[in-house]
C-alpha cells in the first residue's frame, strides 16, 4: 500500500484542532511499522519548528494484550515535548483533548547518554538519575479509539499530557517488578496493577526503547523523560475528575481535569 506520509501527518495535526479522524488504512497499511514512525517523525519535526522541544520519549504497548489486540508483538514509542507536562497537582486543560484516558506509569529520568544498541538492563539501569511515580494522559486523534499499530504510532503514540510525581528516588533499592499501583479517580479505584504489567519489568521496556532509537540513531540523552509504560488498564477521564496514582515504594502523583 502506498504510504502518503506527509498526508497523514497534516490529518494528524489538524486533528488536534478540528477533531478526531477515522483511521489512517487509506495512507497506512495497519501493521506498517516504517511508514507509521514516517508518519510521527514528519510531525514531530513540524513541532520542533514551531518551538516545541523534545524532553524524552514514552514506550507503549507494553502488555501483551493489547500488543494481540492490535496484532504486533513490540512495544512502541512516541515523543514527550516540554509543553505536555503538567506539574504535579496541577490541572489539565479541556483545549485540544478530544477522548482522554489515563493511566499509571514509573517514569525514569536520566543521567548519562545511551547511545548504544547493544545497551543492557545493568547500563541502563546504571543510566537512571531519578524514579518518579506517573500519570499518562493518553488520547487518541483517531475517533472512538478505532486504532490499528500504525494509526497509534503515526499519532505519536497516543500522547498528550503527563505528570511526574514531585517526590524522586534512586533506583538503588527500588523494587519496581511486584511494586503494585492504584489508580483513582474521584477518590474511587478505577484501574489496580504492579511493575511487572510493563513488558515484563518497566526496565525493559527502557532497554527496550533505547536499543531500538540507539538503532534508529536518535538515541536516548541525559536529562530526558523515559515513561515506561501502564503498569494496568487506562482509565476514561471527564472534566471536573481528579486522577491520582499510587506506586509502591514511589509514592503517589495527582492531577485535576479543568471542569
Amino acid at each position: 500500500m502506498h504510504v502518503n506520509a506527509k498526508l497523514a501527518a497534516e490529518r494528524i495535526r489538524n486533528a488536534y484542532k478540528q477533531g478526531a479522524i477515522a483511521p489512517l488504512r487509506d495512507f497506512i497499511a495497519p501493521t506498517d511499522v516504517d511508514g507509521a514512525y514516517a508518519v510521527q517523525a514528519i510531525n514531530t519535526a513540524f513541532w520542533q519548528s514551531q518551538g516545541r522541544r523534545v524532553v524524552g520519549r514514552k514506550v507503549g504497548l507494553t502488555a501483551k494484550a493489547v500488543q494481540a489486540q492490535l496484532g504486533v508483538d513490540q512495544p512502541d514509542f512516541g515523543v514527550l515535548f516540554d509543553d505536555m507536562q503538567i506539574a504535579d497537582r496541577g490541572t489539565l486543560s479541556k483545549v485540544h483533548m478530544l477522548q482522554p484516558k489515563a493511566e499509571a506509569e514509573i517514569a525514569l529520568v536520566l543521567n548519562s547518554d545511551l547511545p548504544d544498541a547493544q545497551v543492557t538492563r545493568e547500563q541502563l539501569a546504571a543510566a537512571v538519575g531519578e524514579v518518579a511515580a506517573a500519570i499518562e494522559i493518553v488520547d487518541s486523534r483517531i475517533a472512538d479509539w478505532k486504532i490499528s499499530f500504525a494509526d497509534t504510532v503515526a499519532d505519536n503514540g497516543s500522547s498528550a499530557f503527563f505528570v511526574l510525581s514531585d517526590e524522586r528516588r534512586s533506583l538503588d533499592g527500588l523494587d519496581l517488578w511486584t511494586c503494585g499501583m492504584v489508580l483513582e479517580v474521584n477518590g474511587e479505584t478505577a484501574s489496580l496493577g504492579a511493575g511487572a504489567a510493563c513488558l515484563g519489568h518497566p526496565l525493559n521496556a527502557a532497554v527496550w526503547l533505547a536499543a531500538t532509537l540507539a538503532e534508529r540513531g536518535e538515541p536516548l540523552r541525559k536529562g530526558d523523560v523515559v515513561l515506561t509504560g501502564a503498569l494496568g488498564p487506562m482509565v476514561p477521564i471527564k472534566p471536573g475528575d481528579t486522577v491520582k496514582a499510587s506506586v509502591g515504594g514511589l509514592g503517589s502523583v495527582s492531577f485535576s481535569y479543568e471542569r
